[in-house]
């Protein structure tokens, strides 16, 4: 069966069976070049997909999912959605929809000619090369994705898109004296003109050289000067927190506190999936909900959380249009481009400038907040980075640190991390730094 007969028939069955059934179909595409010692030693092209199944039966839901579209398949498809919706016990319900349209997010934005994108891995390996301190380069690799997303209930949902991005990615070693650092980065773009392995290659050998020649770090207390992708990755974290179905289990620490100031008066945060070439974007949900930006935190005020029907309900609170769905997993709730809005009251004085931490997964709570992580820096004196600092770990507390923001640089840079994370560089009063 094609797809669209394969929603159709699946939607009618399920009537004809009294259930109420929503069918998710998801289709990715990947492409990676890998280039090594002015050669591509690798070149990878993935495709995966298939069509998820969620029902309700006598009040309970249920989910199942098949990678065929054959009649046997969808037939079995459905049936064990059924039988796991009477055996789950978890009460659920599909919300009402409305045609949306099919949209394209793309466009011939990856339509490049293949040699095109292998130019741009191999341009990148020798750009990073061009430069006499680097000892190694371990990776320097263009990658694509592209995915394509189809839903359909009988609660009248339908629509879908198309999206995808591009990406350069480098990995390698600089080496100035006994001093080494190991540099990486990922630059995506929506757009692979968008993509300049040179410009990428430069910046990237010029964001590792500054940490050459480091010096330890000694313990204290000092203002905190944290960078876009340092930023970026506190904020993966405290995503959690504003999870509705995190609050709806007991797991944020913001749960209780709608209409509270949670944070400074600098900070106003902000999730839009519906930003023009945001690398997260997206017109509709995984039920079918409209996309709309949501205001989170307010200029330090709690406004809302994420929400899927299921949280928004069993909250009390409006659906923010957030649920997210693989064609493989159950409902849950995730952000697309959230971000910090800039402010452009930030001056460097004295501190550290944090470049980035490490180890987010181990020293990060998400359900405390708590954090001690590792982290690569800069000392900055009376306004301009003095010299590199390092071996030390920084600690506190996500919701403390919000708290103590005190200024917003203007420029917004974004980190992809599953979803997209966007921030200025942000001013902190006071951070606890173990080193030396």
């Amino acid at each position: 069966m094609t797809l669209e007969e394969a929603k159709a028939y699946l939607l009618r069955r399920a009537r004809e069976m009294g259930l109420s059934a929503e069918v998710l179909f998801q289709e990715e595409r990947e492409l990676s070049l890998r280039a090594q010692q002015g050669v591509l030693e690798e070149i990878k092209e993935a495709r995966q997909g298939g069509l998820g199944l969620r029902v309700v039966a006598e009040g309970r839901v249920g989910y199942a999912y098949t990678e065929e579209l054959s009649q046997e398949a969808l037939e079995w498809a459905l049936a064990e959605a059924r039988e796991n919706a009477l055996l789950s016990g978890k009460e659920g319900f599909l919300p009402e929809g409305k045609p949306l349209g099919h949209h394209d997010l793309l466009g011939e934005g990856l339509s490049a000619p293949l040699e095109a994108k292998k130019e741009a891995a191999l341009g990148l390996e020798r750009a990073l090369r061009s430069d006499p301190r680097t000892q190694s380069v371990m990776m320097a690799a263009y990658l694509e994705r592209e995915a394509r997303v189809a839903l359909a209930s009988t609660q009248g949902a339908e629509g879908g898109f198309r999206t995808g991005l591009a990406a350069l990615g480098g990995s390698f070693v600089l080496k100035e004296g006994e001093s080494l650092k190991q540099g990486w980065d990922f630059r995506p773009a929506k757009e692979f003109h968008a993509l300049d392995p040179g410009r990428t290659a430069l910046e990237l050998r010029e964001k590792t050289a500054r940490l050459l020649g480091a010096r330890p770090l000694r313990t204290g207390r000092y203002r905190a000067y944290l960078e876009p992708r340092a930023m970026a990755g506190l904020l993966r974290v405290f995503a959690e927190a504003l999870s509705g179905k995190n609050a709806l289990e007991g797991k944020s620490r913001l749960l209780g506190r709608l209409g509270e100031q949670v944070a400074s008066a600098w900070v106003t945060l902000v999730d839009d999936p519906t930003l023009e070439k945001g690398l997260a974007s997206r017109p509709l949900d995984a039920e079918g909900t409209p996309a709309r930006p949501v205001t989170l935190i307010e200029r330090g005020v709690f406004r809302s959380f994420l929400h899927n029907s299921e949280t928004a309900r069993a909250l009390g609170q409006a659906n923010t249009g957030h649920a997210f769905r693989r064609y493989r997993s159950t409902l849950d709730v995730a952000p697309s481009n959230l971000y910090l809005l800039p402010v452009g009251n930030l001056k460097l004085e004295r501190g550290v400038l944090i470049a980035e931490f490490m180890g987010l997964h181990a020293g990060a709570n998400p359900v405390s907040l708590d954090f001690s992580l590792q982290a690569l820096g800069l000392w900055v004196e009376e306004g301009e980075v003095r010299h590199a600092v390092e071996n030390f770990a920084v600690s506190g507390n996500l919701l403390e640190l919000f708290q103590a923001i005190e200024a917003l640089g203007e420029d917004l840079d974004w980190e992809l991390m599953g979803s997209a994370y966007g921030s200025p560089t942000v001013a902190v009063a006071e951070l606890s730094f173990a080193g030396a």
